[in-house]
């Protein structure tokens, strides 16, 4: 299948090593999809002019909390970002110039905002990929503390994490050490177009339901469950050839997946279609 550009420059992007690949034009080149007018150097430049600014403001002695306070007061007081709760499936939350533009997002993309200034006055953070809600943390001295894009910057410790965990999932939820580590380039893109692909496929837009999953092919191409899905909406299409290939590559890498007989069956019914 040929690749349009963004899928191209997304690709590109990520045959870097994660400690290079740039998220910010990766996450840009998703949105891209959706605007192919968009300039990825427009947005770049954003960021950098909101990263000139925090640096202009920051103190000889550059303790974290305070440049942690000086960055929530830029970012959520003076600029206003705030998390969208209006509207929080809106597809623009998940796009980063959408984001920029409009000040409103969910707390992966607000994450992605925060880092992406942090990183440019050379304050070091990773983002967090905790079950129900993206943070972000600090690395400097291993701090323990996490920061809540969604909620104007809030600080938070692992106490508050366990207690989010437990709202989320239930009383005898537990905070799993997986829960706070830190996330590759690769797992928050993919988070990113997980998000998008569900907005579409609960909207039913098919069509760019599949684009989604197209995009999280290149970045976690050994996904076997997303070639699963893409081949369900082949099918749902009626390109039975394209359905077939995926569904009997996800059966060969997953043999013993809990869906594997419902698989089989459907592959069943797409043989006669694909031979005719």
């Amino acid at each position: 299948m040929d690749l349009s550009l963004p899928h191209q420059h997304l690709s590109q992007a990520l045959q870097k090593p994660d400690d290079q690949v740039d998220l910010a034009a990766a996450a840009l080149y998703i949105a891209q999809i959706a605007d192919p007018q968009l300039r990825i150097e427009t947005y770049l430049k954003a960021l950098d002019d909101m990263a000139q600014v925090i640096q202009s403001r920051l103190p000889v002695e550059r303790y974290p909390l305070k440049v942690i306070k000086i960055i929530n007061q830029y970012l959520f007081e003076d600029l206003g970002f705030r998390g969208n709760d209006e509207n929080y499936y809106d597809p623009r939350n998940s796009y980063l110039n959408q984001v920029i533009d409009r000040r409103l997002g969910i707390p992966i993309t607000l994450s992605l905002v925060y880092l992406e200034v942090a990183r440019r006055i050379d304050f070091p953070m990773v983002g967090v990929g905790m079950p129900g809600h993206f943070l972000i943390r600090p690395t400097v001295n291993e701090m323990a503390v996490f920061v809540d894009g969604f909620h104007q910057g809030e600080i938070l410790f692992e106490d508050d994490c366990k207690a989010r965990i437990k709202q989320i999932y239930g009383a005898s939820a537990i905070l799993r050490p997986e829960y706070i580590a830190a996330v590759s380039p690769r797992q928050f893109l993919g988070r990113m177009l997980t998000n998008l692909k569900l907005i579409f496929l609960n909207g039913e837009d098919i069509e760019t339901a599949l684009e989604m999953i197209e995009l999280l092919l290149i970045v976690m191409p050994d996904n076997g469950q997303e070639k699963r899905d893409r081949g369900l909406l082949f099918f749902h299409q009626g390109r039975f050839l394209e359905a077939a290939a995926d569904l009997k590559t996800y059966l060969q890498a997953f043999p013993e997946a809990q869906d594997a007989i419902q698989v089989n069956e459907l592959l069943k019914r797409i043989t006669p279609e694909t031979e005719s």
